[in-house]
């Protein structure tokens, strides 16, 4: 694999996350075949990237364009010693991971809640996490993470040509895959041994297009629209927004930034 072949002197230093890497040609779903290892006894931080998926997917099984050679398409085994309600953090690590992986490419990252990194109102990386628990324990976590990187806008799909980007429009010309890639597993495995989230939610807040914004809620579980004000994110993740006077937690849902 092109990708991989440039940093095998490079992620050994990492302590957990890219200790393990396991490559692919092509794969119908990286998260897919990340459960099926973590239940098979992957270790914590085992990364599955592959040049290629023919069924990726984002949440509420929306599919992700995922084409050969143009983008980094990967999955992160995690096993923390955490309670599941614990499990949303994780998401916003990631975001908060690859917008410090950005900034070493001069790249300000614009995090849009709760796992969405947009440029110019369209969407440049996809966060997928996906959870194995029992009451008390997290068996395991899985972090999708779909970059676009050297997409062009015409190579894009008609139906997400409007909605979608890559950084290589964002940077002005392409970025080297390989080098964006050791930066994300660099930065998710600082932040993954930290004792705490306050940095992650630090670093959230830090680059958020949410909070303080007008917005619509479309509620995961209900599907029910929601008008009102992002205030804050709680410290399991999740969004409190103002409804009508009232304050309102959304623990998953999609958010749409109103213009007027």
């Amino acid at each position: 694999m092109k990708i991989l072949d440039k940093l095998k002197n490079i992620i050994a230093k990492n302590k957990i996350i890219g200790a393990e890497i396991i490559q692919k040609n092509v794969v119908d779903s990286t998260n897919e075949l990340a459960k099926t290892l973590a239940k098979n006894g992957a270790a914590d931080g085992t990364v599955i990237i592959t040049e290629e998926q023919t069924g990726g997917k984002g949440r509420l099984d929306r599919k992700f364009f995922s084409p050969r050679d143009k983008g980094l398409w990967f999955s992160i085994i995690l096993r923390p010693k955490c309670l599941p309600n614990d499990a949303p953090k994780f998401t916003l690590m990631a975001a908060a991971a690859i917008a410090c992986a950005m900034k070493r490419f001069n790249l300000r990252a614009e995090i849009k809640w709760p796992n969405d990194i947009m440029y110019s109102g369209r969407k440049l990386v996809g966060i997928l996490t996906e959870m194995s628990a029992e009451v008390s324990r997290v068996n395991f976590i899985v972090v999708g993470i779909g970059i676009n990187v050297n997409i062009e806008r015409a190579e894009f799909p008609e139906n997400i040509r409007d909605v979608a980007a890559s950084l290589s429009e964002m940077n002005g010309g392409n970025l080297n895959r390989a080098e964006v890639f050791n930066a994300v597993l660099e930065e998710f495995d600082r932040l993954y041994n930290q004792k705490s989230f306050s940095e992650v939610f630090k670093i959230w807040r830090e680059y958020n297009i949410t909070l303080g914004k007008n917005i619509n809620v479309i509620e995961a579980d209900s599907g029910e629209i929601f008008t009102g004000k992002a205030i804050d994110i709680a410290n399991d993740g999740a969004l409190i927004a103002d409804i009508g006077g009232e304050l309102k937690t959304f623990y998953a849902g999609d958010v749409s930034i109103r213009t007027k």
